[in-house]
C-alpha cells in the first residue's frame, strides 16, 4: 500500500517515486526516530501506522486527512508474523507455530489484538476520511483498487499513470526493486539472512501452516471476537 500511494502521489512516476527506499517515503508515525523524517515529508504526506484507533492521534480526527486502511485474512497474517519474527531483530525467534499461533489469539502483539484493532477502526468506515480495502482484493484485481483508492484521494491519474502504478506496485516488481523489497533496511533491525521480507506475496498460504485442529480453534476464536461487528471480509467466503 506504501508503493501504490507513493506512485499515486508522484502520478505514476516510478523514477521519482523510486528515488528513496520504501521505509523512509513513509515513516512510521508513532516511532519517535521518524519525527523528524515526517516533518520533511512534501505535502501530500503518506505515513504509515500501526496503532489501534484509541491510540490514534486525536489532531486526525479534527483533520481533512486521510486514512488508508489495509486488512488481510488474519490466518495469513499469522503465518507472515511467523516468518516475520525470524528476521526482526526485536523479536525472539519463536520455536514453533503453535507459538505465534497463540501469542496472536491472546492479542499478545507489538501492536495488540488483531480483533481489537479490525472492530475499532471500522467504527470510521463511515466515514468519508476513511477507506478500508483487503490484501485480498489487490491481489484479485489491482487496477480496479488502484482507481478506486485515487478515486478517495480525489487524484485525477490517467489510463498510462495507472498502468504505471499497477505495474510497480506487484509484488514481483516489489521484490525485485532494491528500494521496495526491504534489503536495504538496516541490519541491525533486520536479519535478512534468515529470510526475506517480502516472502511469498500470495492469498492462503495459512493452509500450507495451520493443522485441521489449529484452524478449527482459530474460526471458533474468530467467530466469538468478531460477532458483533456485522460486517463480511473478502475471506470469510473462502476460510
Amino acid at each position: 500500500m506504501i508503493q501504490i500511494l507513493s506512485l499515486i502521489k508522484n502520478k505514476g512516476d516510478h523514477e521519482k517515486s523510486n528515488i528513496l527506499p520504501i521505509f523512509m517515503r513513509s515513516p512510521w508515525y508513532e516511532s519517535l526516530g521518524s519525527q523528524e523524517a515526517i516533518q520533511n515529508i512534501e505535502s501530500p504526506r503518506v505515513l504509515s501506522s500501526h496503532l489501534q484507533l484509541h491510540m490514534f492521534a486525536k489532531s486526525y480526527f479534527k483533520s481533512k486527512a486521510k486514512i488508508v486502511y489495509t486488512l488481510r485474512n488474519p490466518k495469513d497474517v499469522v503465518v507472515s508474523l511467523f516468518y516475520f519474527t525470524k528476521i526482526l531483530k526485536i523479536y525472539k525467534a519463536p520455536e514453533e507455530f503453535q507459538e505465534v499461533l497463540e501469542d496472536f489469539i491472546q492479542g499478545n502483539a507489538l501492536y495488540g489484538s488483531w480483533f481489537d484493532h479490525v472492530k475499532g477502526w471500522m467504527q470510521m468506515k463511515d466515514d468519508s476520511r476513511f477507506f478500508f480495502i483487503t490484501y485480498e482484493e489487490l491481489l484479485q484485481d489491482l487496477r480496479g483498487c488502484v482507481i478506486r483508492i485515487c478515486k478517495f484521494l480525489g487524484q485525477d491519474l490517467n489510463d498510462v499513470q495507472i498502468d504505471s502504478v499497477v505495474k510497480h506496485s506487484t509484488f514481483k516488481s516489489m521484490a525485485e526493486n532494491v528500494q521496495t523489497n526491504w534489503t536495504k533496511a538496516p541490519t541491525d533491525v533486520m536479519d535478512q539472512s534468515k529470510g526475506s521480507f517480502l516472502r511469498k506475496g500470495v492469498s492462503g498460504d495459512w493452509k500450507n501452516h495451520f493443522t485441521v485442529a489449529q484452524s478449527e480453534y482459530f474460526d471458533k476464536v474468530y467467530q466469538e471476537k468478531m460477532k458483533d461487528l456485522n460486517m463480511n471480509f473478502f475471506w470469510e467466503q473462502s476460510s
